[in-house]
């Protein structure tokens, strides 16, 4: 699996790309940041039409004109609240394999050809100036004809060789100029090979059904549709080939983003513009209503895209992010959540539908008003439930400057590491739990990531070692990631890694922590302890010598 960090400073936005090769990632990676470049320049046309207004507003005879032009902004973007729905049933949502194609050359045209220097005209031998002149004296006396003629040849040699010159240097700057265009040009094909390669493998595995093609797919359908400036568009796609079932974590818009302006008036009496706020009644009604049509379109979006029908039912969790205003803190919280057939959705007529009662009769779960962002239990949450989970212990507070990680108990550390990790997660709602032992190298501890967006099943794995940890131990966690159906693998051991191992590590869901970085994590939660990797071998050493020595000759 290949994995990239991506971040808009406009937006201010951040995601992890993941494919599971380079070409496949390098496509999505192109197509997310359109997308928010798209976004983003909505947003700076947005904020040029605000600055006009503002500095239009200072002048008396505009401010009539300037609170009309608010006023139909407000009511076009009231409007296009209320088709969020109907907007989307208009529109073909299978993705056209050939635009998409098409999109690497419109967003990263062929280099230009450059235009090369010429050269300029070579030195003529018979030219006048090249020519001297000759006199009465100079034809009567030899030695000033001689005299003139090797001047007339000097200057001819001296601009025959600044020719020369010029000539090299204009060849040698030309050919360098071809070679970095060819070089650019044979880059640029490279790329774009990769680009058609990445379609077509995504079209391949799409049509396939599996179940990174399947996602990889409906993630670009939902990409590629277009909704009010102040929506969000952040989503997590997973399928489950097993049951055909597609679950689509979703993060909707909060109250907050919703327009809070009914009209701006002038009033000629005072020269002044004046806002109209909104209804509180108006506010919560909008937004119930566009989040009930988000949901009905996103899955209306899916089940029209999906020409090979690998999604035989979808269930959305819609999320919001927002401030609690009792405790100042951000909060993430599902407030609804629809598990609907394509059977069940096909025999719906959306275009006549009421989104709300709709939700309702298809069992949608959430609270009676979603403007209080009451939190519902999603339909389908990760699977929790694992027979390896075991009881476990805490280390943490036995630990002090004198205790060397090193030589613990190998049970002892695999608990600490679970207690640690607990920790770490548990600021977000996470939990850690720990596996039975087998000392095989397998799962030590798995995390339990709510996030809807970045999180999910994390595999941890301890490693007590005294040793290097070489690339093998880095490459078995990759598969135990893969086998598991993680999004993230961390290895931690009391040793440090070989440079076989961070390189296997690049471009890939996992996370290595060495000794040291292992102490600062338990300085961070409050605790402190040593690791000492020749201590350890020597405690080791006579444990073995112990061992041996109590063993029977016989």
């Amino acid at each position: 699996m290949w994995e990239k960090k991506i971040f808009h400073e406009g937006l201010k936005v951040f995601r992890v790309i993941r494919a599971p090769d380079k070409a496949t990632l390098e496509l999505k990676v192109r197509l997310q940041a359109e997308a928010w470049e798209q976004r983003w320049c909505k947003l700076q046309a947005a904020e040029t039409r605000r600055q006009k207004w503002e500095k239009a507003a200072r002048v008396s005879y505009l401010k009539k004109d300037l609170a009309l032009q608010h006023t139909r902004e407000i009511e076009q973007q009231g409007g296009k609240l209320a088709t969020i729905l109907s907007d989307g049933l208009e529109l073909d949502h299978v993705l056209d394999w050939k635009t998409l194609k098409r999109k690497f050359e419109e967003s990263e045209p062929a280099p230009s050809r450059p235009q090369l220097l010429t050269y300029p005209p070579a030195p003529l031998k018979n030219d006048s100036k090249f020519s001297p002149s000759l006199s009465i004296l100079d034809r009567m006396i030899p030695s000033r004809r001689r005299r003139k003629l090797d001047d007339a040849e000097s200057k001819y040699s001296t601009a025959a060789r600044e020719h020369q010159q010029t000539t090299q240097g204009i060849q040698q700057e030309n050919a360098r100029v071809a070679k970095d265009y060819e070089s650019a040009l044979n880059e640029w094909t490279q790329r774009k090979s990769e680009h058609l390669q990445a379609v077509d493998a995504m079209q391949t595995a799409y049509e396939a059904k599996t179940p990174d093609g399947v996602v990889a797919y409906l993630t670009q359908v939902l990409l590629l549709s277009e909704y009010p400036e102040s929506f969000p568009k952040h989503f997590l796609v997973d399928y489950l080939p097993e049951t055909q079932m597609l679950v689509i974590e979703y993060e909707l818009p909060d109250i907050e983003s919703l327009p809070r302006l009914k009209e701006v008036k002038y009033i000629a009496t005072r020269d002044e513009l004046r806002e109209v706020p909104v209804s509180e009644t108006w506010l919560n009604k909008t937004y119930d209503e566009v989040l009930y049509q988000t949901c009905l379109r996103v899955m209306h979006e899916v089940f029209q895209s999906d020409t090979v029908e690998a999604a035989q039912s979808i269930v959305f969790n819609g999320w919001v992010n927002y401030i609690d205003k009792s405790t100042g803190r951000q909060v993430t919280a599902c407030i609804l959540s629809l598990q609907v057939t394509r059977k069940e959705f096909s025999e719906l007529n959306l275009s006549h539908v009421d989104p709300k009662v709709c939700f309702r009769a298809l069992k949608g779960v959430s609270g009676s008003k979603l403007a209080t962002r009451s939190a519902v239990r999603p339909i389908l949450q990760l699977n929790r439930e694992d027979k390896r989970f075991v009881p476990s212990h805490d280390m943490a507070d036995q630990l002090d400057d004198s205790y060397n990680l090193a030589a613990m108990d190998w049970l002892d550390f695999e608990n600490l590491i679970r207690e640690i990790f607990e920790k770490e997660f548990m600021s977000n709602g996470g939990e850690v739990k720990i596996t039975r032992a087998s000392r095989d190298g397998g799962v030590d501890a798995i995390a339990f990531d709510p996030d809807p967006i970045r999180g999910g099943k994390i595999v941890i794995q301890a490693k007590r070692y005294t040793n290097t940890v070489g690339v093998s131990a880095v490459r078995d966690l990759f598969g135990t990631v893969h086998n598991e159906g993680a999004t993230k693998g961390i290895l931690v051991t009391t040793s440090v890694y070989g440079p076989d191992a961070y390189e296997f590590a690049k471009g890939k869901p996992l996370t290595l922590l060495n000794g040291s970085e292992l102490l600062f994590l338990l300085q961070k939660h409050g605790y402190r302890a040593r690791i000492n990797l020749a201590e350890a071998r020597q405690l080791a050493l006579e444990r073995d010598s112990d061992s041996s020595s109590q063993k029977l000759p016989y």
